[in-house]
């Protein structure tokens, strides 16, 4: 073992202690690694940088807009109404839909973001039947980690292999290759979730969930804001006339929380989200959430020269185009955890009010903004529906966990719908018939969806989680330095010479088990950039087709069934489900040996070797 070699497996453990610890980020050590590489001499700067000119980036990147048009013309959520209505009051038929939903769904777009689309509306619908959210959340997230095995493009990993493949001057994967082997691990993750749904049963309190995706009415009444709401018009002799809200600290110093103001203007009245540079006028009719109904008992509306008026309806039913409620939990990765409701500055940041605050199933009553929050709350924020749907690609820090039934009618392009689905279907036909490459298409779909006014360019850059990008940047040199140093020579000399007499789906059932171990301390792309150089080596060393064994690591690398943290989407659905850690390990486990056994069965016979 060479000096070089040593240095390169010392980043790359280096590399795999961070991405385990988590600390710093998995981006930024991405990072560290473009900068440590051309340091060891091993890489040039040109070919550590190669990454930034890869195809399967920029893919990537085109797929989170494509997925982003889909969501914004609402047809992801038309599709969870189609599966309530569906389903009926039957959870074995409901069970059925939902994973070949979201396994349809997620071959074409983000599967995390798949998820979290469907949290709220599998907690309604366990609601609605009155089933544990718990015996549809698992199935939720298996059925989107297998939307990776049905398409070439539906996950990271498999569009590393397949550039792999072409890398060393093989034909690679075509866009259905992979979807013999994803049917039938679809099927069988189907009877197999049918028959061990009862093991996730578990007697917990319905209030302690996640709520499900209400009405604004229902969201409002849950966090108990029908009894703060109040509309007050500002008089002219007010001492508010002619003042920004942030001069006049209204919450903090009386409890008054200005959602929106209305104002007149001819022979209309517009409706003003809240910020903090609001200057309010006289005339203007203030929508305002009280820290206590007492506030107009102490004298403060006389103190500022407001007027109250009758309030018929809550306003956010009456304003329900233009004005929404969200719940808003906080991810595992989030940094949030231990501020306060001020120190987030939702307002001033993103336009957005805190109005509720929703701790262990129990909603907090009193001046919220000093309240420090933790990993189990959950926040109800009120504001323009455009600036909620802003929140939801702000996945780091933020989920937005159930949104009211009426997002679905202002959707921000909903007329658009017939045109994001024509623009995904040239796509898909354009990647199905190789007119042009797969690059090409998704990039076509793009600037189809953009003609179309599906989606906004802003819209658009805030869709691509860069951070997934830079990590696949970082990660892809270390393959060639592990090539060039014979850190790979290495590893496959070792598999054949521990296996070759085994016989080739022996090594493929090993290289199957490895791929998965490490998927559980590392993401499934870094997984799959590690594995397959060492997959087609392997093949090229026993004088056999490497197809099988890269198809076999990119299905291993999908199959992040065994813990909550292998995988984002099982983390999303950890606290809705109200699952633990041993759930996983008691039900992933098993599937990931069948899953096993199903590819090394079936993979050779697609696959020659």
């Amino acid at each position: 073992m060479n000096l070089d070699l040593l240095m390169v497996l010392g980043l790359l453990f280096t590399a795999v202690v961070l991405f385990v610890i988590n600390k710093p980020r998995m981006d930024v050590v991405a990072l560290m690694i473009l900068v440590a590489l051309p340091l060891t001499g091993v890489l040039t700067i040109q070919e550590t940088l190669a990454g930034f000119a890869d195809p399967s980036v920029i893919l990537i990147a085109a797929l989170f807009v494509i997925g982003e048009g889909l969501v914004r013309t609402g047809i992801v959520y038309r599709l969870g109404d189609w599966l309530v209505t569906k389903a009926g009051s039957s959870e074995s038929r409901l069970l059925i839909l939902l994973m070949v939903a979201v396994a349809g769904l997620g071959s074409v777009m983000s599967s995390t973001g798949v998820v979290a689309i469907f949290i709220p509306v599998v907690l309604g619908v366990a609601a609605r039947l009155k089933i544990a959210p718990g015996r549809l959340m698992m199935p939720l997230a298996f059925a989107s980690l297998i939307s990776g095995m049905l398409t070439l493009v539906a996950t990271p990993p498999n569009m590393v292999v397949h550039s792999e493949l072409l890398r060393a001057g093989l034909p690679g994967f075509s866009f259905f290759s992979f979807t013999p082997i994803g049917l039938a691990v679809l099927v069988l993750g189907v009877f197999y979730m049918l028959a061990t749904r009862r093991w996730l049963q578990r007697d917990i309190d319905s209030d302690a969930c996640a709520p499900p995706r209400l009405t604004l009415a229902d969201l409002a009444d849950s966090y108990r804001l029908n009894e703060r709401e109040r509309r007050l018009r500002v008089r002219a002799d007010s001492p508010l006339a002619n003042q920004a809200l942030d001069e006049l600290q209204l919450r903090s110093h009386y409890g008054i929380n200005v959602i929106a103001v209305e104002r007149q203007r001819q022979f209309r009245t517009l409706l003003l989200m809240a910020t903090g540079n609001t200057q309010l006028l006289p005339g203007d009719v203030l929508l305002v959430d009280l820290a206590s109904p007492a506030i107009a008992v102490l004298g403060a509306y006389q103190e500022l020269g407001l007027e109250a008026l009758p309030l018929r309806n809550s306003y956010y039913s009456v304003h329900s185009h233009e004005l929404g409620l969200a719940e808003v939990a906080l991810p595992p990765e989030s940094h949030l955890p231990g501020k306060s409701i001020q120190e987030l500055g939702l307002r001033s940041r993103y336009k957005l009010n805190v109005v509720g605050l929703r701790r262990h199933g129990q909603a907090l009553e009193g001046l919220l903004v000093d309240e420090k929050l933790t990993h189990a709350d959950t926040l109800l924020v009120a504001g323009s529906w455009k600036q909620i749907h802003h929140l939801q690609s702000l996945n780091r820090d933020f989920l937005v966990l159930s949104l009211p039934a009426e997002v679905d009618e202002v959707a921000p392009a909903a007329r658009k719908a017939p045109y994001a689905l024509l623009s995904l279907a040239v796509m898909v036909g354009l990647m199905i018939s190789g007119l042009v490459p797969n690059v090409m298409a998704a990039l076509i779909g793009c600037l189809l969806m953009g003609a179309f006014r599906c989606i906004d360019m802003p819209s658009a850059y805030r869709s691509i989680h860069w951070p997934s990008l830079i990590l696949i940047v970082g990660m892809l040199p270390f393959a060639l330095a592990l090539q060039k140093t014979g850190g790979i020579d290495l590893a496959v000399n070792g598999l054949v010479g521990a296996l070759g007499n085994a016989g080739p789906r022996v090594i493929l059932a090993s290289l199957f088990a490895v791929t998965a171990l490490i998927g559980l301390f590392i993401s499934n792309t870094a997984t799959a950039v590690l594995m397959a150089p060492v997959a087609i080596a392997t093949a090229q060393a026993l004088g056999v087709s490497p197809l099988p064994f890269a198809m076999t690591v990119a299905l291993a690398a999908s199959a992040a069934f065994m813990t909550p943290i292998s995988s984002p989407v099982n983390t999303l659905v950890l606290g809705p489900g109200q699952y633990r850690f041993g759930d996983f390990v008691r039900i992933g486990v098993p599937f990931t040996i069948l899953v096993m056994i199903v590819s090394v069965v079936m993979v050779p016979w697609i696959f020659p070797l």
